[in-house]
C-alpha cells in the first residue's frame, strides 16, 4: 500500500521540485529598497537590458547602497561580453528628468534613457551611439510606501530642471552664502573655477559653525543639466537646483540647505 501511494505521488513531487528553480531566478530586492528614498524606490531592483532590435540582453541590477554619489549597479560578468557598454560600468543615478543613467567609475554616462516609465520600459542611447531599452519583465518591485501626507511626498521627489533655462555653467564660480532657513546664515563657500587638472574646487570661506556642513567637508563641485553638486570630501555628494534666486537641495529630504550666490 505504501509503494502505490508513494507510486500516485512520485509525479506530484516531480513536478513541485521542477518549480524550484524557476522561482530561484527571480532576482531579490536589493539590499536598503525598503529604506530607500522615494525618488530612487521605483526604478531599484532587476531590469533587463537589451540593444534595442537585437537578440542580445543582459539583466542589470540598480542597487540602493551608495557608490561614492551614485548607487550601486551589479550585473553578472558575462555581461560585459554581451553588451560591452557595460564594460566599465560601475553605478547608476538619476539624470535631470527622473530618468535612471548608468555611470562609469569616473562620472562618464554610459546609457542614459529620456523615455518611458518603469511600467511600460525606457528607451535610451548609449555612449557608443547605439540604442538601448531597459524592461521590468517579471522581476520585483518596491512597493510604494504609504506617505504620510502630500507634501512629504513632494519633497522627496527629484525636481525636473530644464537645462535650457537653468544658470549658464559659466555663472557658477563665486562665493556663496549657505543657508539652513532663509536670509540666515550659517557659513560662506567659495566654488573655484575648473583648476588645470579638471577638478572643480570648492571650500568653506573662513570657520564654518555648522556641524553637519563641516562633516560633509565640501572640496568639490560640478554642474551637469541644470543641477549643481557639492562634493564633500568622502566622495558623496548633494544636489542643488536653482530656484527663486538661489540654489536649493533637491531633493528636498533631510536637514534644509539653501546657497545664495554673493554680489561682491
Amino acid at each position: 500500500m505504501e509503494k502505490g501511494l508513494i507510486h500516485r505521488l512520485l509525479p506530484l513531487l516531480i513536478l513541485a521540485a521542477g518549480a524550484l528553480p524557476a522561482a530561484a531566478q527571480t532576482a531579490p530586492l536589493p539590499r536598503g529598497a525598503d529604506k530607500a528614498p522615494d525618488a530612487i524606490r521605483r526604478w531599484l531592483g532587476a531590469w533587463d537590458l537589451a540593444l534595442a532590435d537585437a537578440s542580445r540582453s543582459c539583466t542589470i541590477t540598480l542597487g540602493a547602497e551608495a557608490a561614492g554619489n551614485r548607487r550601486q549597479l551589479r550585473f553578472p560578468a558575462t555581461c560585459r561580453r554581451a553588451l560591452p557598454v557595460l564594460d566599465t560600468a560601475a553605478s547608476w543615478t538619476l539624470n535631470g528628468s527622473g530618468q535612471p543613467q548608468i555611470m562609469d567609475a569616473g562620472g562618464k554616462e554610459l546609457v542614459g534613457f529620456q523615455s518611458g516609465t518603469p511600467e511600460t520600459g525606457l528607451d535610451g542611447k548609449g555612449s557608443d551611439g547605439k540604442a538601448y531599452k531597459l524592461a521590468s519583465r517579471d522581476h520585483p518591485r518596491v512597493a510604494p510606501r504609504s506617505p504620510q501626507n502630500a507634501a512629504a511626498t513632494a519633497a522627496q521627489r527629484i525636481t525636473v530642471v530644464d537645462p535650457a533655462t537653468a544658470p549658464a555653467p559659466d555663472s557658477v564660480p563665486g562665493r556663496y552664502v549657505l543657508m539652513r532657513q532663509q536670509n540666515r546664515e550659517a557659513c560662506r563657500l567659495v566654488l573655484s573655477p575648473a583648476a588645470a587638472d579638471g577638478r572643480h574646487p570648492a571650500a568653506f570661506e573662513g570657520l564654518c559653525p555648522d556641524t553637519g556642513l563641516t562633516i560633509f567637508d565640501p572640496v568639490g563641485w560640478r554642474y551637469a543639466g541644470g543641477r549643481l553638486t557639492l562634493v564633500a570630501r568622502r566622495g558623496h555628494g548633494t544636489d542643488l537646483v536653482f530656484e527663486n534666486g538661489q540654489w536649493r537641495k533637491d531633493p528636498a529630504v533631510g536637514a534644509p540647505l539653501l546657497m545664495r550666490k554673493l554680489t561682491q
